[in-house]
């Protein structure tokens, strides 16, 4: 009974994808015409390095690859959960798909952490949106080269915001899966909504999902494993037993869920996105409730000419637990980038 609780509690909490209505849409479709290499994965690659830092007064977990010679810093935004190690796979094989010319920072969510830095305390979507807007300031205001931006889910959203406050030294940001308004066709987002506005649901389940981290490290790695795939990543594993089974860590992924639906309740900022279209692009998923295909027709429909693509490959909204789709999805980004560059320096 409690593994199955488990399993049906991350993967609703994960923030992966129900199923929604399939919608019938003109765009840019990518398939597996990117010669995926299945080799890449096993080629040796360069590491992530993992570090605390302090913004604001706030440790945050922050994973980074330095260039020797970069000529743009991409600074990656996670959903929520905001734990950065679901992302390390992503962001090594991004970086060696670059081939050395970008540095690579991800940031992740302030006590979306393994240690309660922050003693119980939760923290807002707002409040997660200015920590990102911080991080810029104090750590990334002295490098002269453009800084690009990367959100998936919700970072989406708070990508789009940084963008907002740092027009001058952002010049280029993209949203994979983007949340960004409320879908009222999702019932896993409904009932998300429900235990993230119940104090005493949100404190019961995170209490029964930190009780896991009172099991034995082999034990919780196999209910993980049973209960979310086998072909999740080692370091997705990791990251799930490390940070996921911490009660601070649960009440504040509910608590920032509950403000993300308050916030995302509103129409996003169709002006702006008009405004900043050459600078922007999404990919979204197929069957994907989070950033359904609903929401790409009114992005086309509000901002023609923006650059949107859809992944039909069923990587799925947690692209980044897999290697296979954090190396898809890191070879379509790669590409943009690519592109981006390319344009800018005609």
């Amino acid at each position: 009974m409690l593994a199955r609780l488990a399993c049906w509690t991350a993967r609703s909490l994960l923030l992966l994808p129900g199923p929604t209505s399939r919608t019938r849409f003109s765009a840019k479709c990518l398939h597996t015409n990117m010669s995926l290499d299945n080799n890449f994965r096993a080629k040796p690659r360069r590491r992530a390095n993992f570090r605390l830092c302090n913004v604001s007064s706030y440790t945050s977990e922050v994973l980074e690859i330095q260039s020797d010679a970069p000529t743009l810093h991409v600074l990656f935004v996670p959903g929520n959960p905001g734990v950065i190690l679901f992302y390390k796979d992503f962001v090594e094989f991004l970086y060696e798909l670059l081939e050395g010319t970008a540095s690579i920072t991800a940031i992740g969510h302030v006590s979306h952490s393994r240690k309660n830095f922050e003693h119980g305390r939760m923290f807002s979507l707002q409040e997660q949106i200015d920590h990102k807007i911080d991080f810029i300031r104090e750590e990334l205001q002295n490098i002269e080269i453009p800084i690009l931006l990367i959100g998936h889910s919700i970072g989406s959203y708070i990508s789009i915001e940084m963008f907002k406050k740092s027009p001058e030294k952002v010049k280029y940001c993209i949203g994979l899966y983007p949340f960004l308004t409320l879908n009222p066709h999702s019932t896993t987002q409904l009932l998300i909504g429900k235990i993230a506005k119940s104090q005493v649901l949100a404190a019961a389940l995170s209490y029964m999902i930190a009780s896991l981290g009172l099991l034995p490290v082999q034990a919780l790695r196999f209910i993980v494993r049973k209960s979310l795939g086998n072909s999740w990543s080692a370091n997705a594993v990791e990251a799930a037993c490390s940070h996921l089974s911490q009660y601070h860590t649960m009440r504040n992924v509910l608590y920032m869920a509950m403000t993300e639906f308050r916030k995302l309740s509103e129409a996003p900022d169709w002006a702006f996105l008009g405004e900043r279209k050459a600078q922007l692009a999404f990919l979204f998923g197929v069957d994907d409730h989070w950033g359904p295909l609903l929401l790409l027709e009114e992005i086309s429909k509000q901002v023609p000419g923006i650059v949107i693509s859809i992944e039909r490959e069923n990587h799925t909204h947690g692209f980044c637990c897999t290697e296979a789709g954090s190396l898809w999805v890191a070879q379509h980004v790669a590409n943009l980038i690519r592109n981006q560059t390319a344009c800018s320096n005609q």
